[in-house]
Parts: C-alpha cells; sequence; structure tokens
C-alpha cells in the first residue's frame, strides 16, 4: 500500500509550505490524481484521514480531482480521451499516440482558514 508513503509525503509538503503557527487552519489540500498514476484514490484518502487524526491537521481533508487519460494521434493529430488501458486513436485508430495527461501525481492547492485558529 504505496499511497500511505504519498499521504505521508503530501504532509510533508504541507508542513513545509504552511507558515508557522497555521496548520491548525489548513482545511483542504488539493491533489491531482492521473488514471496511470497508479494510486488508488479511496486509499490515498484513507491514508490520509489516518495520519492527519488526532494531529494539529486534524481538520484537513484531502480532495482528490481525478485526471483522465488524453492522448494526441501522432498521426492524424487528434486529440482525445481514454478509460481503458488500450492507446489507439480513436480518429484513426492508429497506435502512435502521444500521452497529454493522466499521469499527474501533484499537489495542487493547500486551503487555510480566513482566520489564524486561537491559541489557547
Amino acid at each position: 500500500m504505496h499511497e500511505l508513503s504519498i499521504a505521508s509525503g503530501i504532509l510533508d509538503l504541507v508542513r513545509q509550505h504552511v507558515p508557522d503557527g497555521r496548520l491548525g487552519d489548513v482545511r483542504a489540500v488539493e491533489v491531482k490524481v492521473g488514471r496511470l498514476s497508479g494510486v488508488v484514490a479511496d486509499s490515498l484518502a484513507f491514508s490520509f484521514d489516518a495520519l492527519v487524526l488526532d494531529t494539529e491537521l486534524a481538520h484537513a481533508r484531502l480532495v482528490i480531482e481525478d485526471v483522465p487519460v488524453r492522448c494526441r494521434c501522432r498521426a492524424c493529430g487528434a486529440p482525445f480521451e481514454i478509460a481503458d488501458p488500450i492507446f489507439l486513436c480513436t480518429s484513426c485508430g492508429n497506435p502512435n499516440v502521444e500521452v497529454l495527461s493522466g499521469t499527474e501525481l501533484q499537489v495542487v492547492q493547500i486551503e487555510l482558514a480566513d482566520a489564524p485558529a486561537e491559541v489557547p
């Protein structure tokens, strides 16, 4: 289950990029996960939730954007999207295609609460 180490890496990025004293204000971490990335979104979300439980990031939620596989045919130039891992141009049937998206795994945004959390 490599999703646990990926979730841990995401939290490391959050800790690096959120200003000191504001980790408790993190409300959402948005990530893009491509269908060809090899990451199971449900497992990633479960791992993230398990890692933030009982920490200062407990109010943070993981928002996952599923990125479809988009390709372009190198023969006819037609762009297309595929659902199954069958890399054939949907216009001309040529197998010589370029993958344009679908391999992503990136943190795109960290959302903080408007006001810093009060320290008791």
